[in-house]
């Protein structure tokens, strides 16, 4: 069907491409070793949020896929949509990073041009999609075209007919929608049409302010928040919170975060350059908390123009769920002037000998500092002392003179970064990059940016970024993946700025005009003459933290530098990495994220890569796994879809062992 609002479609190609890929894996697993047949009892489990469940754990009670028989995966089937542009057609660049869900037997996902698609878990066939045809398809800035997933909404249980169970996403339009989960039509009930905009009350170009992460459903409210472009101009468009009923698409509160006893300017109904969240949240139903992570107030490198804004900064920030008032929030960076938003969904566990078995959440950020804090009160479950930090920012700037430092566990990422640590291929390189680095200030974690370059260690990107952490609470064991590459920072006085020809400057360098301050900002990587990050390889680790004893249990090399150089130069020194980890019962960790095409199963206890496939782009997304019934299989999905430093894609890719 196809009308004003979008259109509701079956695609034979994807039936197709879905069908091939049973056949496919169906012929490997007959040519293969007949060893003993598929053990089809155990665990049942579905995917039905983000996180695996409101709470963001990413862990699964699976355990039919086992460290033992890991080797064996093969592919079940492999779903291509089509949603696919590198740019040269007009268009900004898509990115397939979305983490599907699965719910009422039915797996909901969306692509960077905002179509909604429903398939069958098992098969792949597609049931039927939805586009909603969204009128921005230009860009501004280095990133693409991204939607990291939808949201489910169960309604009530006597309720029956059209919109009785619902899917909810977002768009690069800034609209909220609402469809069908058994058909993907638009919820008429809903807003106008199934469509409630965003755009009430939020000043700004369209391309500014947008939604890339899904919506997090609590009860029958809808609780979004919007991606707001970095480091463009002090007044940027408003961080807003908001709920909406999830049956008449009605505002039922927002959250504005600004310092408590804040008075708006006249006739502003949002606040102009508040922390925004662009990332995942959580929630505890049972206690009626929403959870969020918040970014920067704006703009994210000069902290003397904010006005006292970034009171809720780089924070998890508690609200009620049923009036969005903050029952408790804590910062991670006082006076955040590197870009370290707090980066991915709180998990919210419950562990015997953590915290006192206290309700926790568990809160990574881009700088590798992990903490644990009391699930009602916000307090750290173990000591996070102030320490004393590096001084001496610009004039005009604000800096904290300490930083909170998590003890249990400590930082997960290095902290300083000297000549002597510089790295290269060759003699020469090393050379090189030890030269640079000496050129530059480089006083560690926290080093403020200044007019001449500094080195930020870790880089804006991280550390741990979006991908967030998975949780065993049986083992009671964290696992995250991390980038280490730094990136190279320096506040560009106004007039130098505004005559650099914009044209020299190319992704993954970037430059940012910082307008309502006296600098702009000029960005890049740390990378040596050969291209390599100036820092010593591995580029991207998996690690796994004991939780009950604060301790890093093991560390091992993710990705290798297949696909970002030539044969034979593949090597396994790690790689810059996007999208999370998800662990399981049955002992496996699985994980893509890396700029070489691959997903991985590592061991849970001893960090060996066990597995790995070959995808045709790479994964910056976070698996999920799902078993549906007795006498079937678990399956493991990921979405292969490039991001801004590789070839987009459109696949997702299913994994099962072999009947």
């Amino acid at each position: 069907m196809r009308d004003g609002s979008g259109d509701t479609s079956t695609s034979e190609t994807g039936r197709r491409s879905a069908r091939l890929g049973v056949a496919l894996a169906l012929a490997l697993a007959a040519c293969g070793d007949a060893g003993a047949p598929l053990d089809l009892a155990g665990p049942t489990a579905d995917w039905p949020a983000y996180g695996g469940d409101a709470g963001g754990l990413k862990w699964s009670p699976l355990t039919q896929v086992t460290a033992d028989n890991v080797g064996a995966l093969e592919v079940a089937w492999t779903y291509r949509h089509g949603d696919v542009s590198d740019g040269s057609d007009g268009t900004t660049r898509t990115s397939f990073n979305a983490t599907p869900i699965v719910a009422g037997g039915t797996l909901y996902l969306c692509t960077g041009r905002n179509r909604v698609i429903a398939l069958d878990p098992e098969t792949g066939a597609e049931k039927w999609t939805f586009d909603p045809k969204p009128r921005v398809t230009k860009l501004e800035g280095p990133y693409p075209r991204v939607c990291r997933g939808v949201a489910h909404w169960t309604g009530d249980a006597a309720q029956s007919g059209a919109c009785a169970r619902r899917i909810f996403t977002g768009t690069v339009d800034s609209e909220l929608i609402a469809l069908d989960a058994e058909t993907g039509r638009p919820c008429d009930d809903f807003g106008a049409g199934g469509r409630v905009s965003l755009r009430e009350g939020i000043e700004g170009e369209p391309w500014e302010y947008y939604v890339t992460s899904p919506p997090l459903v609590v009860g029958d409210a809808v609780v979004v928040g919007a991606l707001v472009s970095d480091n463009l101009r002090t007044d940027a468009p408003a961080g807003v919170v908001r709920a909406f009923d999830a049956r008449s698409g009605a505002l039922r509160w927002a959250w504005d975060p600004v310092p408590p006893g804040w008075n708006r300017d006249a006739g502003e109904r949002y606040t102009a350059g508040t922390p925004n969240v662009w990332a995942a949240f959580s929630a505890d139903p049972a206690r009626g908390l929403v959870f969020v992570p918040t970014g920067n107030a704006a703009p994210d490198y000069y902290g003397g123009a904010r006005r006292g804004l970034d009171h809720y900064s780089s924070s998890v920030v508690a609200l009620d769920a049923a009036s969005g008032a903050v029952r408790w929030h804590y910062q991670t960076v006082h006076h955040d002037h590197w870009d370290y938003d707090v980066p991915a969904q709180p998990s919210l566990f419950q562990i015997e000998g953590v915290g006192g078995g206290r309700p926790g959440v568990a809160q990574i950020t881009k700088m590798g500092h992990l903490f644990l804090l009391d699930r009602e009160s916000g307090a750290p479950l173990y000591p996070t002392p102030e320490r004393p930090v590096p001084q001496g920012g610009v004039p005009g700037d604000v800096l904290s003179p300490t930083q909170p430092f998590p003890t249990h566990p400590a930082p997960l990422h290095p902290a300083t970064f000297t000549p002597d640590d510089a790295w290269g291929f060759t003699f020469w390189d090393k050379r090189k990059c030890r030269e640079i680095i000496a050129g530059m200030r480089s006083d560690g974690i926290f080093t403020p940016p200044g007019t001449d370059p500094i080195i930020q260690w870790p880089g804006n990107a991280g550390g741990p970024n979006w991908g967030g952490v998975a949780i065993d609470p049986a083992r009671g064991v964290l696992f995250v993946n991390q980038m280490r590459v730094p990136s190279v920072v320096r506040l560009v006085p106004r007039d130098e700025f505004d005559a650099i020809p914009k044209g020299d400057v190319v992704y993954p360098e970037m430059l940012a005009p910082m307008r309502g301050t006296p600098f702009g900002l000029r960005i890049s990587p740390l990378l040596g003459p050969l291209g390599a990050p100036c820092n010593p390889p591995p580029w991207g680790v998996l690690q796994a933290v004991d939780l009950k004893r604060g301790e890093l249990l093991w560390e091992s090399t993710l990705g290798t530098t297949r696909d970002q150089a030539p044969f034979p130069m593949w090597l396994p020194l790690g790689s810059p990495n996007l999208g999370g980890p998800v662990a399981t019962a049955g002992g496996v960790v699985f994980i893509g994220a890396t700029t070489d095409q691959f997903l991985r199963g590592f061991g849970a206890t001893t960090g060996e890569e066990l597995w790995r496939a070959r995808l045709p782009f790479t994964a910056n997304a976070t698996p999920i796994t799902y078993r549906l019934r007795e006498g079937s299989r678990q399956f493991v999905v990921v979405a292969a879809g490039g991001h801004g430093w590789s070839t987009p894609g459109d696949a997702l890719v299913a994994f099962a062992l072999p009947q």
